[in-house]
């Protein structure tokens, strides 16, 4: 049985009295999954305010449940208000998204800028999820996880075909040696075993069926369920 990995990324929502509830709900659910937990992995990825609260709901969850700020400042510690350095994220998350479509769309972010985030994050011991719109997209160095993410399918109800998402994620892995690829892009309950089942798929990153905690329980279940 291959091993899995499952992202949800709240994006800009959720308040800290909503992660309480969401976390409250989520880890009840998926307890009975607890046997499973070396073979897939769960992460969640939440806003910079919710990330300690979350940290400490599901510290003492039975299904572990690791967490990932949804980006980090392209510099260090300094004079640069508002942002967040890798080191300040490391102390309340182990993981951090890179490159996610919506700060390459709506904050001008680069493949430079993007490297250099990596090389930060790695340089203070954080696990990277890297995303990209297709294969033609450099990944550097230090990325731990990649996720393929079509620009059309974000947010918009559309997904990729299993088929061609498998077809994307093999080239992937064999341009840049990534080693653990998933398909993100408007992924939920009802379609996620279509994605799981593909040969060269190892897990997904939804979005909005994510911060539903009874939506996020049953993508976990049905991925590992339809991967046995």
């Amino acid at each position: 049985m291959k091993k899995l990995f499952i992202a949800g990324n709240w994006k800009s929502n959720k308040t800290i009295a909503e992660t309480k509830a969401w976390a409250s709900e989520f880890c009840p659910k998926v307890a009975d999954l607890a046997s499973e937990k070396e073979r897939a992995t769960v992460v969640v990825c939440a806003p910079f305010t919710s990330l300690s609260t979350l940290k400490e709901v599901v510290q003492n969850s039975v299904y572990p449940v690791a967490l990932a700020g949804q980006n980090i400042s392209k510099f260090g510690e300094g004079a640069y208000t508002g942002e967040i350095s890798a080191r300040m994220l490391h102390e309340v998350c182990g993981w951090v998204v890179i490159g996610h479509s919506e700060r390459r769309k709506y904050y001008g972010e680069t493949d430079e800028d993007l490297a250099k985030k990596t090389e930060l994050a790695k340089k203070e011991g954080l696990n990277v999820i890297y995303c990209v719109p297709d294969d033609q997209t450099v990944v550097p160095k230090g990325a731990d996880v990649v996720a393929y993410e079509p620009v059309w399918a974000i947010g918009t109800g559309k997904t990729d075909s299993p088929e061609n998402a498998n077809a994307v994620v093999a080239s992937i892995k064999s341009k840049t040696g990534a080693t653990v690829v998933l398909y993100g892009g408007s992924v939920n309950a009802e379609n996620v075993a279509s994605f799981m089942k593909q040969t060269s798929i190892d897990g997904v990153l939804p979005g909005g069926a994510s911060m539903v905690a009874d939506t996020f329980a049953k993508i976990l279940r049905a991925s590992i369920e339809s991967t046995r």
